[in-house]
């Protein structure tokens, strides 16, 4: 049996660990927290090596977009990503990139009303470029959130095309920042702040796009018939979005035994499928593996939408 271990800066509560068969072949697939241990994480990394098929980098990206096609690594990232000698290691990006991109063409061809004449909040697209190219392409209109979401910064971006001047411009200087400044770590995944400059962005929005623990950490207590678009997350997160009556959770990654990884961990997946050095895989390889192994978001209802009277009071 092959193991996939994704090695979290996370918060270790959201641990999980499930066995899959994918062509008739056990995978071991667990998620290790290290509750924001930087350190602990560089330990496990070099304990592991050459011991796992493919690794995960959990809770820190290792590649962000960085305008005009380019592909920047964030600095705090680059002494985890270096340790692993043996065993490849992924950061979910070339998931997002095709996966999730397969995701919004696949809701938009399953339900043409999906994203039709709606307003789509994307927390971030610097990591997720290739959900903001589809949601640019479908009828919607959609707020990239990266300044406020990532810089804190109340400015919403309606356009692709200015966000994308945008980071040309400052994503070579973020990239450079400590990563508990961009993203939450360890215990602060767990902690939730409405506040009042980011709630008009929820109220604005029928649907929630981008990483669970952004969306999570704003979120309303009344979610009334908005939708969620993401991915990692627990039945715990599940029930928790039920309480905030969320209307429909859609997740961009497969639900193994109960819980929805990350990207990183799809992506750790599908390189031991292809059995190919990173460097030379492609989209097209990410894209035969998806078509083959049937992957479509998991849909599930987790509140009744409101009846049309109560639309109307």
């Amino acid at each position: 049996m092959r193991r996939i271990v994704s090695v979290s800066i996370g918060s270790s509560k959201r641990d999980h660990k499930a066995v899959v068969n994918v062509r008739g072949e056990d995978f071991s697939i667990e998620r290790i927290g290290t509750d924001g241990d930087m350190e602990k994480a560089k330990d496990l990394l070099e304990a592991l090596d050459g011991k796992v098929a493919v690794f995960g980098m959990g809770g820190i990206g290792i590649y962000f977009w960085g305008g005009g096609g380019r592909r920047l690594i964030l600095r705090a990232a680059k002494p985890l990503a270096s340790i692993p000698q043996i065993t490849p290691i992924v950061d979910g990006s070339g998931a997002k990139d095709t996966l999730e991109r397969r995701t919004i063409e696949f809701l938009t061809q399953q339900d043409p009303g999906l994203f039709r004449g709606k307003r789509v909040l994307l927390t971030s697209a610097v990591d997720r470029f290739g959900m903001a190219q589809a949601l640019h392409e479908v009828d919607c209109q959609v707020l990239y959130g990266d300044l406020i979401f990532i810089l804190g910064l109340p400015v919403p971006i309606y356009s692709l095309k200015l966000l994308e001047t945008i980071v040309t411009v400052l994503a070579p200087l973020v990239v450079q920042a400590p990563y508990s400044w961009l993203y939450p770590t360890g215990s602060e995944q767990e902690k939730v702040q409405t506040t009042s400059k980011y709630r008009k962005y929820y109220e604005w929005a029928d649907i929630i796009a981008g990483d669970y623990h952004l969306i999570h950490k704003y979120m309303l207590d009344d979610m009334k018939g908005k939708t969620i678009i993401t991915n990692t997350v627990t039945e715990d997160d599940v029930q928790w979005m039920i309480k905030r009556n969320v209307g429909e959770l859609i997740t961009t990654t497969p639900n193994f035994q109960g819980r929805s990884y990350g990207t990183n961990v799809i992506e750790a997946l599908m390189v031991a499928l292809l059995d190919k050095p990173i460097e030379e895989i492609t989209d097209a390889d990410y894209y035969g593996i998806i078509d083959e192994l049937g992957f479509t978001p998991r849909k599930e209802l987790l509140n009744t939408p409101a009846s049309p009277l109560e639309k109307s009071s």
